[in-house]
C-alpha cells in the first residue's frame, strides 16, 4: 500500500470535512477498479466497500456507513433497482447514483422510482462522475440538462408497476404548480428563476417547500411527480 497523503493545513478554528464514504456497485472489476483509482487520488472521497452484486451493495452500505452508492443496475442476482430500493429505504441514509449506459438500459426509470438521487452514463468523463457523488452527497440529486431530461420523457410513459394513477398535486399553490411544471421540464433553479420573474433565491425557496409538501426524496422525485401528475407530458 503507499504511504497516506498527509492532510493539508486547517485553518484555525475550523475543521475539515470528512470524506463522502462511497459504496460501487458493479458486477465488472474493472469498472469498480477504474472508480477506485481515480477516487483514491481525491482527498474528499472515500471507498469504503466494493460489491459484485445489488445484495452484497445494500450489506455492505449498511456496515460501512456509507453516504453514497454508485449503483450498477444490471447485475446478478439481486439487481440494481431492487438494491437501490432497499437502500434508499434502509436506515443508512445512503442516496444512490445509477451507473447506466443509458441507451440501450430499460431500466433506469425503475430505478428512479426506486429512489436513486441521479444517473451517470459510464462513458462520461471521471471528473463529472467525482462531481455528481459530490452533488449528490450535499442532499442534491442529478439533473443533467438535456440528457435527463431525454431519459424521464422516455421512461415516464412507459408501463410500470399496475397502480392506480395520482391525481395532480393538491395543497400547493398556483405558483408551487408553475414551479414544479418548469422541475419537471428539466429547467435549474436559475432558469425558473429567470422565467417567472424572481430570485434564485426565492425559488429554492419554492422547491423547498415543494420538497415538504409533497413528501419528496429530492429534485428527481418531483420530476418524477410532474409527470406521474400530468403536469408535465412525456410528448
Amino acid at each position: 500500500m503507499s504511504p497516506a497523503t498527509p492532510a493539508p493545513p486547517t485553518t484555525p478554528g475550523t475543521e475539515q470535512a470528512p470524506p463522502v464514504r462511497v459504496v460501487l456497485a458493479d458486477d465488472q472489476p474493472l469498472v469498480r477498479t477504474a472508480l477506485r483509482m481515480v477516487i483514491a487520488d481525491t482527498p474528499d472521497l472515500l471507498v469504503v466497500g466494493e460489491a459484485a452484486d445489488g445484495a452484497e451493495a445494500v450489506r455492505l452500505t449498511e456496515e460501512t456507513a456509507a453516504d453514497v452508492v454508485l449503483m450498477d443496475l444490471r447485475m446478478p442476482g439481486t439487481d440494481g433497482i431492487e438494491a437501490t430500493r432497499r437502500v434508499t429505504a434502509g436506515p443508512s441514509g445512503a442516496r444512490v447514483v445509477v451507473l447506466t449506459t443509458f441507451d440501450d438500459d430499460e431500466h433506469v426509470y425503475g430505478a428512479l422510482d426506486a429512489g436513486a438521487s441521479g444517473f451517470l452514463v459510464k462513458d462520461m468523463a471521471l471528473d463529472d462522475i467525482l462531481a455528481a457523488v459530490r452533488i449528490v452527497a450535499s442532499g442534491d440529486a442529478l439533473l443533467a440538462p438535456g440528457v435527463t431530461r431525454r431519459l424521464i420523457k422516455e421512461f415516464a410513459g412507459r408501463p410500470r408497476r399496475p397502480a392506480a394513477p395520482r391525481p395532480g398535486p393538491d395543497g400547493i399553490t398556483d405558483r408551487e404548480r408553475e414551479v414544479l411544471t418548469l422541475v419537471g421540464r428539466g429547467l435549474s433553479n436559475t432558469e425558473i428563476a429567470q422565467e417567472l420573474h424572481l430570485s434564485v433565491a426565492t425559488a429554492k425557496t419554492y422547491l423547498t417547500r415543494l420538497l415538504s409538501k409533497l413528501g419528496a426524496r429530492d429534485r428527481v422525485h418531483l420530476v418524477i411527480l410532474a409527470y406521474e401528475t400530468g403536469l408535465v407530458s412525456a410528448d
